[in-house]
């Protein structure tokens, strides 16, 4: 174990034992059958397993580094159920459950206003964890992170990602998303797959990944994706006309259409797919920051559709109205493929404040400066000129660690 771990290393650390209890947590709701189903908006919706994962996650972070600012994403349907909390029924619930009551939302925001957890809240003691794991605690963390302090950081939290799939029984779609932002740079994650290994009997369920910008990443193989193709992975139950456009713009040989933003960066990070393309205002910051950090940590890219770097401070904005672009390789090639009258609609992202990496390089390097002078500037839908005879983006090789046999099993498989 790394003497003195540092304040990022221990929530690192936090963060992975924690997601695999919430991880159990979600298991057991599904196994014992009450989905507990509220329709938050269109298309988008909450299970009891959404709740009690986010319960589990928060209480035991907020124990753990209680002066650590930590933004859920269930956050959102306890705040609009302030106001009528004691309306017994509510029209947006599923007829499965029709007399649920939310949990209890009184005395939620402190003197000042600020988001708290309920103090009158009683959460089960088995949700609590306040173990560390000690593989992440071995690492020496990355010098422009020891002097971290709790003021510098955020922690956001999507306690189950892909929640529509969870619903519809795409289990393998579905994850836990714990990222941390440290000066509003996305800069270490932990994804954890509850349902991993499902189809493989005799094989432990379940999967956690991680990552640090400067250490690595950890917990899967990555592949070589294949050179000869374009393979791009997109929104499966939040599509639209745009989306679909933007994706067709990059001239695809194969779109693989799955659930949730996690699910879609592990393809890209494990090398299955060369990019992430979602033109939508739909995605949150709770949605990208863990994925950010560890796709940016294996030398890929995560940015808007103007080629700007996400700011996870804990006052900006939560949707993600720039819309979002993932790479493995080659990310101004295929931010040059998207149509100026899309990215015309897209908002510009407030971008990252300035983070001394200290020589580590971040989101792309030199790949994410081409793209941002190309944005506005490339005034035809060609792509720029890096090879600009081929209109699509090619994939390139080299730009993975490692080549691994092909086992993944079938994305949208149903459960």
């Amino acid at each position: 174990m790394a003497s003195n771990p540092s304040l990022v290393m221990r929530i690192v650390s936090a963060s992975v034992a924690v997601s695999n209890r919430a991880s159990n947590i979600i298991r057991n709701v599904l196994t014992k059958g009450d989905l507990g189903i509220v329709e938050k908006g269109k298309n988008d919706l909450q299970t009891e397993a959404d709740r009690s994962a986010q319960r589990c996650i928060v209480a035991s972070l907020h124990k753990q580094f209680p002066n650590v600012a930590i933004f859920g994403e269930e956050d959102e349907l306890t705040r609009r159920y302030l106001a009528p909390v004691n309306k017994p029924q509510y029209d947006s619930l599923s007829s499965s459950v029709p007399q649920w009551t939310p949990p209890k939302t009184l005395q939620l925001l402190d003197k000042n206003q600020n988001w708290q957890l309920d103090p009158q809240e009683k959460i089960p003691q088995d949700f609590i964890e306040q173990g560390f794991d000690a593989e992440v605690l071995k690492h020496t963390c990355p010098e422009y992170l020891k002097d971290t302090k709790d003021e510098d950081i955020v922690i956001w939290v999507d306690p189950l990602d892909g929640t529509a799939e969870f619903t519809q029984g795409f289990l393998d779609h579905v994850t836990v998303l714990i990222g941390i932002s440290v000066r509003g740079n996305a800069v270490a994650g932990v994804i954890h797959q509850p349902w991993y290994n499902f189809d493989k009997p005799g094989l432990p369920l379940g999967r956690c990944l991680w990552g640090v910008i400067g250490l690595g990443t950890y917990g899967f193989e990555r592949e070589t994706p294949p050179a000869d193709k374009v393979i791009i992975t997109t929104s499966r139950s939040h599509s639209d006309r745009m989306v679909t456009e933007a994706v067709e713009a990059c001239k695809p040989d194969e779109v693989v259409r799955v659930g949730g933003a996690g699910h879609k960066v592990l393809l890209l990070i494990e090398g299955k797919v060369h990019a992430y393309v979602f033109a939508s205002k739909g995605c949150k910051k709770w949605d990208t920051c863990a994925p950010e950090a560890i796709l940016h940590a294996v030398g890929g890219t995560l940015t808007d559709f103007h080629g700007i770097r996400m700011n996870y401070s804990a006052d900006v904005q939560r949707k993600n109205t720039g819309g979002v672009l993932a790479t493995v390789a080659d990310h101004a090639k295929f931010l040059n493929c998207i149509p100026e009258h899309i990215r015309d609609v897209m908002d510009k992202s407030s971008e990252a404040p300035p983070l001394d990496f200290k020589e580590v390089i971040v989101c792309g390097g030199a790949d994410l400066e081409k793209a941002k002078k190309n944005e506005v500037s490339e005034k035809t839908s060609s792509p720029p000129n890096q090879n600009a005879e081929s209109t699509a983006p090619k994939a390139d090789s080299k730009s993975t660690s490692a080549t691994v046999p092909n086992d993944n099993a079938n994305t949208n498989t149903k459960l």
